[in-house]
């Protein structure tokens, strides 16, 4: 089964890289490309900024995103003057991102856009909403897996993961670093009638009870030595809407609540947690789940560096499928299978 005939079955995918250079802009060009023999109305936008000829942290060459007729994107005022290609306005957001509002727009003669969309989880809500009530019924989020990302690509239906030997200098540390990541992603979901309302939160540290959640004044979970005091203030089952770190782990961990201490996050994007002191906070009793697992359809590997290590594609592929148990695809050479 080709990786088009993977994601066919859903209404929105998001694709996140595991590092720079990991081949996540391919794969979505991949995906476009083969698209446009579908009857699909596609809708595509990025949590982060892709699509720059040049990165601008490595200053290393990057795919361009290219757009066909009809599909429609969303992206920032800024990087909409800069398109390359011809298109109608469908709407304008009414608050702001760094880079002016949010455009979205519906291509009429094809070329080449950067995509720098919705940066919060309430923006990736609202492009999901908004571009089905434009008629599209395949939507695609370029997500993000940093500590920078506010926002949740994982409120769509699927995710593909793309994996690249940009991630590590050597195949053992590649399948160390992705084993971490898929143990993250098997973290289960905490069982709520407020997921939905807690997956818009931006920011700040709340406590949840039968009858809802209560925010426990505390702005970020990196405050943690300063607002040691409120945390059990509302009993012991925490959510923290950022993302989740050593140090907040390592502070739970020490108090004698952790018995009976449940911390949720949004999902496995936001844990930034060394395996030794997540072992540790759990071993004590603490318990970490997430409001939303993710729907793993696919990975994709990039089995070239810019730095110019390789690994042969199906040494690679064969990897990742070990440790992913799904269909794993380089698309620069599988396109026919």
């Amino acid at each position: 089964m080709s990786l088009l005939q993977q994601i066919l079955a859903y209404n929105s995918i998001s694709i996140i890289g595991m590092a720079k250079n990991s081949g996540k802009t391919v794969c979505l060009n991949h995906l476009l490309s083969e698209l446009k023999t579908t009857k699909r109305k596609i809708a595509v936008t990025s949590v982060g900024i892709d699509g720059e000829k040049t990165d601008l942290v490595t200053h290393t060459e990057k795919p361009e995103i290219e757009l066909s007729f009809g599909t429609i994107f969303q992206t920032s005022e800024y990087h909409y003057r800069q398109k390359l290609l011809t298109a109608n306005i469908l709407a304008l957001s009414e608050t702001s991102t760094s880079l002016g509002r949010l455009v979205s727009a519906q291509v009429l003669i094809p070329g080449k856009v950067i995509l720098s969309g919705p940066s919060t989880s309430s923006g990736v809500k609202n492009f999901l909403e908004k571009m089905s009530l434009f008629g599209a019924d395949l939507m695609i989020v370029d997500g993000a897996l940093s500590r920078k990302s506010h926002a949740s690509p994982l409120l769509t239906d699927g995710l593909i993961i793309s994996v690249g030997t940009s991630l590590a200098p050597d195949l053992n540390t590649i399948i160390q670093k992705t084993s971490t990541l898929y143990t993250l992603m098997q973290i289960p979901e905490f069982q709520t009638n407020f997921a939905l309302d807690l997956m818009q939160k931006e920011g700040g540290v709340f406590a949840i009870t039968e009858d809802g959640y209560t925010s426990l004044d505390i702005p970020s979970s990196l405050l943690t030595d300063k607002y040691r005091d409120q945390f059990f203030s509302q009993g012991t089952v925490i959510f923290v809407s950022g993302i989740l770190t050593d140090m907040m782990l390592n502070f739970l961990k020490s108090q004698p609540e952790i018995k009976n201490t449940i911390l949720i996050v949004k999902d496995f994007t936001k844990i930034f947690v060394t395996p030794m002191v997540l072992h540790l906070f759990q071993s004590k009793g603490g318990k970490l789940f997430v409001l939303k697992k993710p729907n793993l359809l696919a990975v994709t590997v990039n089995p070239i560096a810019p730095s110019g290590f390789k690994i042969p594609s199906e040494i690679l592929k064969d990897a990742m499928k070990h440790v992913f148990n799904v269909p794993v695809y380089d698309v620069m050479i599988d396109s026919n299978q």
